[in-house]
């Protein structure tokens, strides 16, 4: 068996697709070379450079053969960087590539294709949730800041959403788990990295706080505690609709 192992990007595993069939490659598995185990001694090792045009033209085959939903659900399992994401995709675009003009993402019987659908479903559950429980804070320079640490990679397909509803405002979302983030300046959206002293910043902003937003937060806890009926909380059915894990990003659990 060979083992094509990429960059990590999304164009390098559309490149390893490429090349899958280029060097017409039979038995054969996608790896990230995060993921990568050099102990498998008997597999040939083929190490990817990617190659845009290669992936842009896997890119159009798949959208003339599966639409841009299609590609979109193909993005979303790989953006749940599940270690398997690239055995998956390779198995949808073979069966793709075998039946034209077949909605092959739709053929359920199909156990890699009914894993692709569950795993779209996961992905679009957590996009949901992004949108529901992020909460923005303002800094002193008028920024909005919000932290997240969602369970998949789903800042880069979520974020649409925050720049369609706050459009007259500028933000950042920063991911602490991997250490990206989206800034918006009132007209584009761009991908910042930040340096290990900005990194520090980010992860404790509290010394960056507006005075505005320090008064608002104690306002926005005492009033969710005044609110809150001793007698009715449920917390299994508060914790079913808000899980722990969302709670210490929530200004009114602080």
């Amino acid at each position: 068996m060979t083992t094509l192992v990429y960059d990590g990007s999304f164009e390098g595993l559309m490149t390893a697709v490429f090349e899958v069939f280029e060097y017409r490659y039979g038995v054969a598995r996608i790896i990230g070379e995060e993921n990568h185990q050099h102990h498998a001694f008997f597999d040939e090792v083929h190490h990817v450079s990617t190659d845009n045009s290669k992936a842009d033209r896997v890119i159009q085959k798949l959208e003339t053969g599966l639409g841009r939903s299609g590609v979109r659900q193909l993005l979303l399992v790989y953006l749940s960087e599940r270690q398997d994401a690239g055995d998956l995709i390779l198995a949808a675009v073979r069966q793709s590539v075998k039946n034209p003009g077949a909605d092959i993402l739709q053929n359920f019987g199909d156990s890699d294709i009914m894993e692709i659908a569950k795993i779209c479903k996961s992905m679009s559950r957590e996009i949901h949730r992004l949108h529901a429980f992020v909460r923005f804070e303002e800094l002193e320079d008028g920024m909005f800041f919000a932290k997240v640490e969602p369970d998949f990679n789903v800042l880069p397909v979520g974020f649409r959403f925050f720049k369609d509803r706050y459009a007259d405002q500028k933000w950042m979302i920063y991911d602490l788990k991997r250490q990206f983030g989206i800034m918006y300046d009132l007209k584009d959206t761009t991908f910042f990295y930040p340096d290990a002293g900005q990194l520090d910043r980010l992860r404790n902003p509290d010394n960056l706080y507006s005075e505005r937003e320090k008064k608002y937060q104690k306002l926005w806890q005492r009033y969710f505690t005044k609110t809150n009926i001793t007698e009715r909380k449920n917390m299994k059915l508060h914790t079913q609709h808000v899980p722990k894990r969302y709670w210490k990003y929530l200004t009114e659990k602080g």
